[in-house]
Formats: structure tokens, C-alpha cells, sequence
């Protein structure tokens, strides 16, 4: 098979969550575990840490691996889903996988696949963890997928396991309350390895902490232990930030610069220092100052890291990101509340969302003086353009809509001033259109 035949068949062969929802998903974990004995275990030669949460996991795998890499290790990274290239959910010091090495893998494991119907993510698991193990890194960062216990990155043996906060997402699958969406995220919790978890919260606390006693694992509350806080430089349109602690933490000196910018700069970078200091305690990383300061300022470059706050433009400025429930969006949208009373200029906001979303949670949220551009991203499980049109308009938030993203952002170009902002989001989806 060809690159392209080959990416072909595994879209469309195989069950894919990203684009069909609960259809593709795999509620145990056996698959994954063929998968993996059919490949001599590849996940029993690999040091890993594992990243979940609700919000801010993707960003955080990223902050780790960069930090990982500026120390001179060599990294496996494996996040999703992918924006614009597949190959970005594998990556080793920011590269992508190779088109033969995925062509190559799909061509050996197809009997299998053939045999056992895998779904798609538990494919791209196991093929970056054979990757992984072929190229002998030093480290993984391996990203949660959805939820955690039932989830195929969770057979392997972290030497911390990190958990960024609790939000209501995926809800059909993981529970209805926090307490049981966090009883399912802190299923990678394993006996007697550390666990850093990002944020308190009063509904989730607990859980985590029972789970920890459980399993005889230290645990770490990031937020209770450092202070971190993000400054914007406000001449530069909120884009860029500087990283301050409000008491010091050796061996690292603040503040510094870091290249991600968005309302949780903070938090997520509190979280992957945490982290990081837990693995200095343990031995595992001699953490040095210049060494991390380098990787968050050079982060994009180190890991290929888009999508979440991305100027696409500066006049007017345009900015596409990636939240797309309540907890990450609300934080989003204050922020650009905030910033466009700064520029004293107007909104325009390109709307695409998945079909699944629990929209009373998410519209009331957005301003109602913006003007609307509704969109669907070209995948099936895109919400029709005018649906989401109607549902908004329940809530005074009025626009037109547009056959693709890309008509959507060229609207909202045609008609912004310079002094205008223009947000595209709603979904990871809707975003990749755009990049």
C-alpha cells in the first residue's frame, strides 16, 4: 500500500471516535492488549508519563516532552486527536513518524486488524508505542485519549502519572456528576507510582486522594504546593506571557517567557513544573533553569505545538483555539471579552461544533454584542451549520451561516476592521480547518 491507501484504510476500515462519536468506542481494554502481545509488548520497554484530565492534558504532554527534550532526552510523544496531519499524534523530538514506518506497521498488524476489528485509536496507540520502542527514546509522554481506566494508553507503567482537572465532557461515556467523571480519569493511577494532579476542586478531591491510598501512590496536588502566575504583555495583544512564582522554587529562576499564551498559561504550566520538580525529587531528571526556560520559550519549535490560542493574524487579529466545553471555553471567551474592551473594537466569532455537544452548557457563555459566523467542520460528526444557528439564536447570539470554515473566516475578514478581533473555535475541528 501506498502512504495515502494506507491512511485510507485505516479511516475508513477502522471505527474512528473523532469523526463518528460513541460508535467507535471500545469499552474494555482486550484489543489493545492483543495488539500489543502481537507486538512483543513494545509498551514493557518504554519510560512513561502518562497525561489525562479534562481540559489542558494535550498542552501539558507538550510542556513535559519539551522540557524532557531541552535536557537533552530523547522523546516520544503521543497526543490526539491530529489537526492537519495524521502523523502529528506520533512524534519523536517534535518529528513526525515517518509514511513508511506507519505504511509498515499497517502492513504487518492488517492480519490482525482483519481478525480482532480494533477501532482506530487503539491502532494509533499501539503503532506509537512500537514506534516508540524501535527507536529505543529515553521517555514518553503518553496522552489519555478520553476518560482513563477503559482508555487503550492505560496499559502501561508510568513513573508518574499526571492528572490536569475535572470538567463535564464526554458525559454519555464517564458519568454525569465529577465524582464520576474523576473516578474514571484516575483509573491511570498506578500502585506505588506518583501521581500529580493539576487542579483541587472540592467535588474531585477526594476521589483522587482515595484512589491514591488505594493504590499506595504519593500524590500531589500541584496548585496547593507552587504559585504560578502568567502576565501578559498587553502591547502585544495578549499573545505573548511571562511565567512568575510568588515564592521560589529551586533550582528555577523566575520569572521567564513562555512562548504559549490563553487564559490557562498558568495552570498548566504550574502543572507540568510540578511534574517535572516530582521527577528531580525522584532522580529521574537533574531539572535545570536554562534547560526548561529555553523549552517553553521554544515550544512550538521542540513539539509542534498548535491550536490552542494561535494568532492567525494581526489586523484584525485573529485567533483560533481549541476549547470546546465549558470549563475551557468560559475562561476563552473572558479573555477575549477582556481583550477586545482593551482594543475597543468588535467581535466576530467563527462557530463550528461536534454534534454531540451539550449546547446549554456552552452558548451561554458567548457574548451576545458579536456577530456570528456558524460553520460545520467537514467531518460527520460536525453539528449542520443550521442547527447551531438556531440553537444560538435562544440565546440572542445572531449571524449567518457558511458552507465551510474557511467561507466562514473569510466572511468574518471581509466584514472585521482592523481593530476588530475574530475568533475561530467551538471544536479542535473546526480550528484544524483553519491552521
Amino acid at each position: 500500500m501506498t502512504y495515502s491507501q494506507t491512511l485510507d484504510y485505516l479511516f475508513t476500515r477502522l471505527p474512528m471516535f473523532q469523526r463518528t462519536g460513541g460508535a467507535a468506542m471500545k469499552k474494555d481494554l482486550t484489543n489493545i492488549r492483543l495488539l500489543l502481545a502481537e507486538l512483543d509488548h513494545p509498551e514493557r520497554k518504554l519510560r512513561f508519563i502518562h497525561v489525562g484530565g479534562t481540559n489542558g492534558k494535550g498542552t501539558v504532554s507538550h510542556l513535559l516532552a519539551a522540557a524532557l527534550q531541552a535536557h537533552g532526552q530523547r522523546v516520544g510523544l503521543y497526543t490526539s486527536p491530529h489537526y492537519k496531519d495524521f502523523r502529528e499524534r506520533i512524534k519523536i523530538d517534535g518529528q513526525f513518524i515517518s509514511e513508511t514506518a506507519v505504511v509498515e506497521f499497517v502492513e504487518r498488524i492488517e492480519p490482525v486488524i482483519e481478525r480482532i476489528e480494533p477501532s482506530f485509536f487503539e491502532i494509533t496507540v499501539a503503532m506509537a508505542l512500537h514506534y516508540f520502542a524501535g527507536a529505543q527514546v529515553q521517555w514518553v509522554v503518553l496522552e489519555v485519549g478520553l476518560g482513563g481506566r477503559l482508555d487503550s494508553t492505560n496499559v502501561v507503567d508510568p513513573v508518574l502519572s499526571v492528572i490536569t482537572n475535572i470538567g463535564y465532557d464526554h458525559t454519555q461515556f464517564l458519568g454525569d456528576t465529577l465524582p464520576e467523571i474523576a473516578g474514571e480519569k484516575a483509573g491511570i493511577i498506578k500502585p506505588g507510582r506518583p501521581v500529580v494532579i493539576g487542579l483541587t476542586q472540592a467535588e474531585t478531591q477526594g476521589v483522587f486522594r482515595d484512589k491514591a491510598r488505594k493504590e499506595g501512590s504519593p500524590i500531589i496536588f500541584a496548585d496547593q504546593h507552587y504559585a504560578l502566575r502568567a502576565n501578559y504583555t498587553r502591547d502585544d495583544n495578549f499573545t505573548h506571557q511571562h511565567l512568575y512564582s510568588t515564592e521560589p522554587i529551586p533550582p528555577i529562576d523566575f520569572p521567564f517567557p513562555v512562548a504559549a499564551a490563553g487564559p490557562y498559561v498558568a495552570e498548566n504550566h504550574r502543572t507540568a513544573l510540578a511534574a517535572l520538580l516530582r521527577l528531580h525529587e525522584d532522580g529521574l531528571l537533574r531539572l535545570e533553569s536554562a534547560a526548561l526556560h529555553r523549552a517553553w520559550l521554544e515550544l512550538g519549535e521542540l513539539t509542534y505545538y498548535i491550536g490552542r490560542w494561535q494568532v492567525l493574524g494581526e489586523s484584525p487579529l485573529t485567533i483560533a483555539d481549541s476549547a470546546h466545553n465549558a470549563e475551557g471555553l468560559g475562561p476563552v471567551i473572558d479573555l477575549l471579552n477582556e481583550l477586545n474592551v482593551y482594543r475597543k473594537g468588535h467581535q466576530h466569532l467563527v462557530i463550528g461544533v461536534v454534534n454531540d455537544k451539550d449546547l446549554s452548557r456552552v452558548l451561554p457563555l458567548f457574548p451576545t454584542n458579536a456577530t456570528y459566523y456558524f460553520v460545520k467542520a467537514d467531518i460527520p460528526r460536525g453539528l449542520l451549520a443550521e442547527e447551531l444557528k438556531d440553537a444560538a439564536a435562544d440565546y440572542r447570539l445572531l449571524g449567518d451561516t457558511y458552507a465551510t470554515v474557511a467561507k466562514g473566516l473569510a466572511a468574518a475578514r471581509k466584514q472585521a476592521k482592523p481593530h476588530d478581533i475574530i475568533f475561530v473555535g467551538g471544536s479542535i475541528f473546526t480550528v484544524a480547518e483553519v491552521l
